[in-house]
């Protein structure tokens, strides 16, 4: 990777560190070449003979009642197989992650732009399509309830009455969500000590996961009665665990495979259109298939929550915290998704990397018509971080202090006590990833000058390459207002779920020899959506087996549960599990050797280590005993186990003390913008990165990762929001008005790998993907600041911010 830092690996491995393509290596992606060439078969690919094609009639209100369905018109529709509405759902009727609040079909009201109300099933899409534009809604409008004010006002309507969730009797108010508090220390003695004080309000937008591949599946109906569902999802097992009871069907009736996922970072937790697809197919009794287009899928998932922080901290003379205060306000939209964790999230993680004695935090998220609000890669610690990174550029402003030093000074370490009195005990070098960043080389000045005549070409003058320059092809400067600016921010983000929740997951790994080569099969129910696993499980196996061979089946829930691809979780997690099963499967093997072979070398009867290496058992001294396709024989060694991490607990609901996090992951940024200040064009020239990833088990995809998460991060900086009217109605669903990163707008990421290893995680590994999300954007906005001079609370950053066309803390 050019501009990249060179990736340091240890060699201190477990057993089968001698074949090649295992752990530690860059080995490449199955399905690479495939992606590259476009040959790769996705969800949207599915075919089926006699199969029909489903489509969602949706709201076109974001509150309404619903007076009446008329679905007459649309069943005379030729082609067209079967209608369906709230009214015809044969079992239960709601789903959701935790709280069951959505319906899957509407039926007294509306609470979203967007919201299902009925679906159809035809021979066509476009017939689908017309029939469903034929069903007659009567809707009666109702207010709106759009934000915390709305939504808590006296005589506010109660978006969810009757709420009998665990949250319900904990909240001020029905439409909170969640709320958590966190409190540690005296805020208000320390407030009176303090020398320097710096308060902010702060504002995120709603961003979009913006995956390409959308959402899309298709639902067979089985000879046994039940039904199959090949889909692109995050989380097969909570998927069946929500289908089965609106289908009513028993769980093992129910069988989902994972098709090909064009990206997901959270979005596809939530289910979207499985129990669509699944009813009409059983309502009708054919294979049904539902691809939303780029506008439905907008309105079909859930997105980042849009937060309002407000945060204060109090400081000594020499830069020393003495004590935060934050409020963070989520807006959830109209069903709860996985709000609760999200809050858990920002309240915990809303203090930052850094040793702050003294603590006041609460994190509420709300119920609103706006549209639903869920898991987003970051997940809460996103928009907590913008704020308190915000806030230490402030303070140091203040204090006239480097902004870097001042973070290193209040660095968390290993050893750090965190606000909810949970110690960390793995490494966390925040100072020193801060340090790295830092001391990175920085880019040239004025790029833009060319020593050829490039820019002329491009509508440019020569010796000016305007692609270089705020604005790019559209040629509106040569240099002129142009300013460089220089940024810092550094991220804390949890792995794995937290406060509580049983986190495991499951692989069933066999040994067997194939073609007279001993050949390892792994299957997990991980959804492969991009991150790499599929890769890095023929890694581990073949580094704990010691054999080339490796094949990955298919995920999907004929295997236990390999828990959701989220939360930076399915290389610890999975890849721990896979790990766990190869173990036992090489002990197995090893004991069939020493009774197969015993007595014919001293090394099978002295009962010392023996490793499996290239496909031989060796001695330590790698002495060849056997080759491992005789010791197999015949023979099919198997084993299926379950990877638990560490317990956590919740977060007290008073105080927010706790064990609420299994592990933490740290990147800092430094951005580097060029910024056009009289048109308030921002050109990103470089986002280095320095993060610590415990063990780079893939160092490839590992920079990958950590890439990908900065380039999201610039996104939400400056470009990426979903915006919502004050009556809740989305105001562009498409790609042509919700903008996202492309090649052209992604500058050089050099990005410097540590490997600082978690004793308590497989191979000391650190989740990784997450991470980069956060630090990104307050690092890209520091850097503009810097340019401007400008304060900027609010993201993304839009050009009428910098021109000061429109305040920068309106929308």
């Amino acid at each position: 990777m050019p501009g990249a830092a060179p990736t340091r690996i240890p060699t201190a491995l477990t057993q089968g560190s001698a074949t090649r393509g295992g752990v530690g290596e860059s080995t490449l992606r199955p399905d690479g070449t495939l992606k590259v060439t476009g040959e790769f078969a996705y969800a949207s690919d599915l075919w089926h003979e006699d199969m029909l094609w489903g489509c969602t009639l949706r709201s076109p209100y974001s509150h309404a009642e619903i007076r009446s369905v008329d679905v007459s018109e649309a069943l005379k529709v030729p082609g067209v197989y079967s209608v369906m509405t709230h009214d015809d759902l044969p079992a239960e009727t709601h789903f959701g992650l935790e709280i069951h609040d959505q319906p899957v079909l509407a039926k007294d009201r509306v609470r979203y732009h967007g919201e299902a109300v009925a679906v159809v099933a035809a021979d066509h899409p476009e017939t689908a399509r017309r029939a469903a534009a034929k069903i007659h809604v009567e809707y009666a409008e109702l207010p709106p309830v759009h934000d915390e004010e709305s939504a808590t006002a006296p005589g506010a309507p109660v978006l969810h009455p009757g709420r009998e969730d665990h949250h319900a009797p904990h909240v001020p108010h029905p439409n909170i969500v969640h709320r958590q508090p966190i409190v540690r220390g005296d805020v208000a003695a320390a407030r009176a000590r303090a020398d320097v004080v710096v308060r902010g309000e702060y504002e995120v937008g709603m961003q979009d996961q913006a995956f390409l591949g959308p959402e899309s599946g298709l639902a067979v109906p089985a000879e046994d009665g039940g039904i199959d569902l090949y889909i692109a999802t995050q989380w097969l097992h909570v998927d069946r665990d929500q289908l089965a009871p609106v289908l009513g069907l028993p769980s093992d009736k129910v069988r989902l495979t994972l098709s090909g996922v064009g990206g997901a970072f959270g979005a596809r937790e939530d289910m979207s259109m499985q129990a669509h697809a699944c009813l009409l197919a059983m309502a009708t009794g054919k294979p049904v298939k539902i691809v939303y287009n780029r506008y439905e899928s907008f309105f079909g998932h859930v997105h980042r929550h849009p937060a309002k922080l407000t945060y204060e901290h109090g400081a000594d003379s020499d830069g020393k915290l003495l004590y935060m205060t934050c409020r963070i306000v989520l807006d959830g939209g109209a069903y709860a998704s996985s709000s609760p964790a999200v809050v858990g999230n920002a309240a915990s993680l809303g203090v930052g990397p850094y040793e702050v004695p003294n603590v006041d935090v609460e994190a509420v998220a709300l119920y609103t018509n706006n549209p639903p609000c869920g898991a987003m890669r970051g997940f809460g610690a996103v928009q907590a971080c913008f704020a308190y990174e915000a806030q230490m550029d402030r303070l140091a402003a203040e204090l006239g202090m480097d902004p870097v030093e001042l973070r290193q000074r209040n660095a968390m370490s290993q050893g750090s006590l965190l606000p909810t009195g949970q110690r960390v005990d793995s490494p966390a070098p925040v100072a020193e990833i801060l340090r790295r960043v830092k001391a990175m080389p920085m880019p040239p000045e004025r790029q833009w000058k060319s020593s050829d005549a490039l820019g002329a070409g491009s509508g440019g003058a020569t010796g000016v390459d305007v692609r270089a320059l705020p604005g790019g092809l559209s040629n509106t400067t040569h240099g002129e207002g142009v300013v460089r600016g220089v940024g810092y921010a550094v991220g804390i983000k949890n792995v794995g779920f937290s406060e509580g929740f049983d986190d495991y997951s499951t692989a069933r790994v066999r040994l067997e020899v194939a073609g007279g080569e001993p050949v390892a099969v792994v299957h997990t129910a991980m959804a492969e959506v991009g991150q790499g696993g599929v890769t890095v499980h023929a890694q581990i196996a073949r580094t704990e087996l010691g054999v080339s061979g490796v094949s990955i089946l298919p995920a999907d829930t004929q295997v236990g549960s390999a828990g959701s691809t989220s939360a930076s979780r399915q290389t610890y997690m999975t890849g721990g599990a896979v790990k766990q099963a190869c173990e036992a499967v090489r002990e197995r093997v090893l004991r069939l050797g020493r009774e197969r072979f015993a007595g014919q070398h001293p090394a099978w009867d002295a009962g010392g280590t023996l490793l499996l290496e290239g496909g031989k058992v060796v001695t330590e001294g790698g002495e060849v005993l056997a080759a491992l396709a005789d010791v197999l024989g015949d023979e099919v060694v198997e084993e299926e186990l379950e990877f638990r991490h560490r317990p956590t607990e919740p977060f007290d609901l008073r105080t927010g003390q706790g064990f609420g996090h299994v592990q933490y992951s740290f990147a800092a940024h430094r951005a580097v913008v060029e910024v056009d200040t009289e048109l308030g064009l921002v050109k990103v020239v470089e986002l280095a990165c320095a993060q610590d990833v415990g063990k780079a088990i893939n160092p490839l995809s590992t920079v990958g990762q950590i890439q990908g998460g900065t380039t999201q991060g610039l996104g939400l900086a400056v470009m990426e929001e979903i915006l919502v009217d004050p009556g809740g109605k989305v105001r562009n669903p498409s790609f042509t008005d919700y903008l996202i990163p492309t090649i052209l707008d992604t500058p050089a990421i050099p990005v410097d790998v540590l490997e600082l290893a978690d004793e308590h995680a497989p191979y000391g590994l650190r989740g990784v993907g997450e991470a980069p999300t956060l630090s990104s954007t307050p690092a890209v906005v520091a850097a503009i600041r810097d340019a401007t001079g400008l304060a900027l609370n609010r993201v993304p950053v839009r050009p009428e911010h910098l021109t000061g066309t429109t305040p920068a803390g309106s929308a």
